[in-house]
């Protein structure tokens, strides 16, 4: 036991205690043991962490990182399934942009995503304002225009192709009721095969976007449309000066999202058209898949795949920094 010692004309007074701290407690007067205990649960909390983090890491790692590794390498050798790789520089990239069939792909590719982006934006904003309104069945309506986005893409280029029939599809037996008497041959023709494309990616993908932009648009508060009514807003004004501004971060990601899906569309059109007819709907995906796959040429179609890289990264970067001036 410890004493309580006073000193002379200070009665009541307790000394300090001398002598070394009690077993498990530091100089401080803290306790080494919770410390150490703090210590094992960050530890205990961090394996934890990594437990989660891990197996998605591990296929991602073996999946992806390592075949995006792998294809930046090859991008500078030639290689096919029968040989060992052998280092060519450069060569490939002289190849491609001498390469026919690598402009064709990249004008194509510009095409579709010059169509697809802009005409997906305004449909999925469009369904977005007339389904966020208080109507009777609305919940039907929305999950029908959601309802293409999780179907499979195969029946969906099915169906679409039999819409699009030249002789009876049910397209162009609506158009020549309306008085037009040589409707577009759509898939069969070289001019109209890709706008056929387009369309039917707009009508896949503008449901999954309309979700989005559904999310956005109840997340803006009911006072400013209040505000603008009363400041004598027609519903234009409010659209273009409430709405629109408060979509904005919403906008942004659709925007940057359909960039990305359009440079790499391929699975519809190989459906579809399979790049046809004739070179009209090849894109670059497809042209990676044929050098690589089909061709065996595969340190060419890293080449391609690469350039496409390049080229939807710098685009998204623009992107970044247009959305940073605008908030600045």
């Amino acid at each position: 036991m410890s004493h309580v010692t006073t000193q002379p004309g200070t009665p009541g007074t307790a000394s300090p205690p001398t002598g070394p701290p009690p077993t498990g407690q530091s100089p401080t007067g803290r306790s080494s043991g919770s410390r150490g205990g703090r210590r094992r649960l960050i530890k205990r909390s961090t394996l934890v962490g990594w437990s989660f983090i891990l197996p998605n890491f591990i296929g991602f790692a073996l999946f992806t990182l390592v075949p995006v590794i792998a294809a930046f390498v090859l991008a500078f050798m030639e290689w096919n399934s029968y040989s060992s790789p052998s280092w060519v520089g450069l060569d490939n990239f002289e190849r491609m942009f001498s390469d026919e069939n690598f402009r064709v792909a990249f004008v194509n590719t510009l095409f579709y995503a010059g169509g697809h982006i802009p005409l997906t934006l305004v449909a999925a904003l469009t369904l977005a304002v007339v389904l966020n309104r208080k109507i009777r069945g609305v919940q039907f309506f929305r999950t029908a225009a959601f309802f293409p986005y999780i179907t499979s893409l195969v029946a969906v280029a099915v169906v679409w192709n039999m819409l699009f029939d030249p002789t009876m599809g049910p397209v162009n037996q609506f158009l020549e009721t309306l008085g037009i008497s040589n409707p577009p041959r759509w898939t069969a023709s070289t001019d109209w095969s890709m706008p056929a494309v387009i369309i039917t990616s707009v009508w896949r993908d503008m449901g999954y976007y309309m979700v989005l932009y559904l999310a956005g648009l109840q997340t803006i508060p009911e006072e400013y449309y209040e505000a603008a009514r009363v400041d004598g807003a027609n519903a234009w004004q409010r659209f273009w000066h409430v709405t629109l501004p408060g979509l904005r971060p919403v906008t942004f990601f659709v925007v940057v999202m359909l960039t990305i899906q359009s440079f790499k569309i391929l699975d519809l059109i190989v459906v579809m058209t399979d790049g046809g007819p004739g070179r009209s709907t090849l894109v670059l995906a497809q042209l990676i898949y044929r050098e690589g796959i089909r061709e065996g040429r595969f340190g060419y179609s890293s080449a391609i795949a690469l350039v496409l890289f390049f080229i939807v990264l710098t685009i998204t970067v623009l992107q970044f920094r247009l959305n940073e001036r605008r908030k600045a």
